[in-house]
């Protein structure tokens, strides 16, 4: 009989830290090598830093929050077969997918699996509208950033104004809200180029551009491509005022970039990553700092942005721990403050923040506004 209830009792023990120990897996598929990095670690960071935090202090009723990330080396086909094996293997929901085709290539298995998609890095008009029951939007859409930096161009006095895409879906969503800009300012752009994003070559973009004598140059693309093309375009001659969108906007970008950085315009979907009297910048800087940190980047933000969303929809899920659960409890979050900015999502709006601005590349290679 002491052995019978030696046994129950040990097993008891064991249930309960199985329980203790129990782990809510978040699943990430993203381009942690390939020409988005750089970016992608960044945002990443973020995310972890606020997870980390969220872990220390007992997690989600005692439940730690596992980020279990995978690299498809920025392809879309290589997306998809990634979320099949997360979402095989359990996780709740997927979450701070990097690319437009690449967030493209995981909407089916979100309906078939009935799970959320939660912070996809992309600003993918196609994510927005028509609104997806399964897509959670965290940042701003690149048609916005694209239509305000092209803008504020204009307003600088820049007459001849050129744009270069990636030949995607990514590229062609940000240039229709490129293409608002000229269209409210009177103009056209005076070249007006696609490169193959799998094999990009800039060798008959770039005698166009300068041919055409463009004053500014909008570059929509990722990364090392990016730069690839923009080393390209100053080896030529120009010195046209150079800008990009936020997808772009990290240290390893600007670094990339060497000596053709400074002056460099990038949009920014939140707020000066700098500025500490932003609550959501403070409690970002403060964690960093407390990891050995020196400082938070764009990138950076996004992630730990993305993070509270997903941690607060885990919250208010509570026992209804389960992947239509949480889909529930986000679409059920109205004018949520994640530090100082407000998200509200409900079945007809799931875009989350609109929030954009520009900013430039200084001297010490770090980002002005």
């Amino acid at each position: 009989m002491k052995r019978l209830w030696s046994s129950l009792f040990l097993s008891a023990c064991l249930a309960f830290v199985a329980t203790a120990q129990a782990q809510i897996k978040v699943g990430q598929t993203a381009g942690f090598s390939g020409p988005a990095a750089a970016g992608v670690k960044e945002t990443s960071d973020g995310a972890k830093l606020y997870l980390d935090a969220v872990n220390a202090k007992g997690g989600i009723n005692g439940q730690a929050i596992e980020l279990v990330s995978m690299d498809d080396k920025f392809d879309p086909k290589n997306a998809a077969e990634n979320a099949k094996k997360l979402i095989d293997d359990g996780v709740i929901a997927l979450f701070l997918s990097r690319g437009t085709p690449h967030s493209q290539a995981l909407l089916p298995l979100l309906e078939q699996h009935k799970l959320a998609l939660i912070g996809p890095s992309t600003g993918a008009m196609a994510l927005h509208q028509p609104v997806n029951p399964w897509v959670f939007n965290v940042r701003a859409t690149y048609q916005r950033e694209a239509e305000k930096a092209v803008q504020h161009l204009f307003l600088i006095g820049m007459q001849r104004v050129a744009i270069v895409q990636v030949d995607d879906t990514f590229g062609a969503d940000a240039a229709i809200g490129a293409l608002k800009g000229f269209t409210a300012s009177g103009k056209q752009p005076v070249v007006h180029e696609k490169y193959d994003r799998k094999k990009p070559d800039f060798s008959t973009i770039v005698p166009k551009v300068v041919a055409a004598e463009a004053q500014a140059v909008m570059f929509i693309g990722s990364g090392d491509t990016v730069v690839d093309g923009i080393h390209q375009l100053r080896a030529a001659g120009s010195r046209a005022q150079l800008v990009t969108l936020s997808n772009n906007a990290s240290s390893g970008f600007v670094k990339s970039l060497k000596e053709h950085a400074r002056g460099t315009i990038v949009s920014q979907v939140f707020p000066y990553e700098r500025s500490l009297g932003a609550p959501i910048v403070k409690e970002a800087h403060d964690l960093a700092v407390a990891k050995g940190g020196t400082e938070v980047t764009p990138a950076m933000l996004e992630g730990f942005a993305a993070a509270k969303v997903l941690v607060e929809g885990l919250r208010r899920a509570g026992k209804d721990m389960t992947r239509s659960g949480l889909q529930r409890a986000l679409e059920g979050m109205q004018k949520v403050n994640i530090g100082g900015l407000d998200i509200s999502y409900s079945a007809k709006d799931h875009t989350g923040l609109d929030y954009a601005e520009l900013s430039i590349v200084g001297a010490d290679g770090r980002f002005r506004r």
